[in-house]
């Protein structure tokens, strides 16, 4: 009897781990909705600031135009060079940042995972 009662306690503690993880992947799930919203409100942040270096690259045109003409040329590289690499620069952060992608609590989830098991076993 007494081999039954700790088998039926070991299926109910599977169960509850079960149970347990099932919660953190629906936890992650939304977790991933919400940062998809976050991205969305970023990428509208992005669009306004895209349109805030326009204003700012028409500012540099208009420091360009109002050069002497010998050095509106030496101005325009300078301007579009800090631009240039301005761009350059945000691009590999981002490249470095997008390649860093991990999924969330996937350490908490295999730790699940190997406690229902062996716990099941």
């Amino acid at each position: 009897m007494s081999a039954s009662v700790l088998e039926a306690a070991r299926t109910m503690l599977a169960d509850l781990i079960s149970l347990g993880q099932t919660r953190f992947e629906l936890f992650s799930v939304e977790l991933r909705e919400e940062l998809a919203r976050i991205a969305t409100l970023l990428l509208g942040g992005l669009a306004a600031l895209i349109l805030g270096i326009l204003g700012i690259a028409f500012a540099a045109f208009a420091v360009v135009v109002a050069m002497a003409p010998e050095y509106r040329l030496l101005a325009a590289a300078l301007v579009a060079g800090a631009f240039v690499l301005a761009a350059v620069l945000l691009a590999f952060a981002v490249l470095r940042f997008a390649r860093s992608k991990r999924r969330a609590f996937g350490a908490t989830l295999a730790e699940l995972r190997r406690d229902y098991e062996a716990i099941k076993q």
